[in-house]
């Protein structure tokens, strides 16, 4: 595996260059997908989350929020306990308003970490917008 490979696309992704960041986040992922990793698994099981993420939070600025909502799904299922790809899922589930399965992912964010604020903030908002289509509905 390319050991600098994460922070090259960490690195593109601060500098706003999402094209590159996309693509080695792909071949990182790739790489560690054909891997067996053995005692290495914990520490890469967190980067390879983390780069689902990233490439997920890529995908949401080019508006492809299924294919975000994929990578945010493929991140929770690496590292169930990393609680920013619910958030990020959460969002864009509100924003296509599905609600009761943004409030899941927001709830499930402050369950893992109560002090996670924009996590409480759009659980509430979410909340006020559900109980607000409810009545234009009646």
């Amino acid at each position: 595996m390319e050991p600098d490979l994460l922070s090259a696309a960490h690195a593109q992704f601060r500098e706003q260059r999402f094209g590159a960041a996309e693509q080695l986040y792909s071949r990182f992922i790739a790489q560690c997908e054909g891997s067996s990793a053995g005692p290495a698994r914990k520490y890469l099981t967190h980067d390879l989350a983390t780069a689902f993420n990233n490439r997920g939070q890529i995908k949401y600025m080019r508006v492809d929020f299924y294919e975000a909502m994929d990578d945010y799904t493929s991140a929770i299922r690496t590292q169930p306990d990393f609680e920013v790809p619910y958030y990020n899922r959460g969002l864009i589930l509100y924003r296509l308003g599905y609600y009761d399965e943004a409030l899941k992912d927001f709830k499930k964010v402050l369950a893992l970490n109560p002090e996670f604020e924009d996590a409480s903030l759009s659980l509430k908002q979410t909340i006020l917008d559900k109980e607000e289509k409810q009545r234009r509905t009646y």
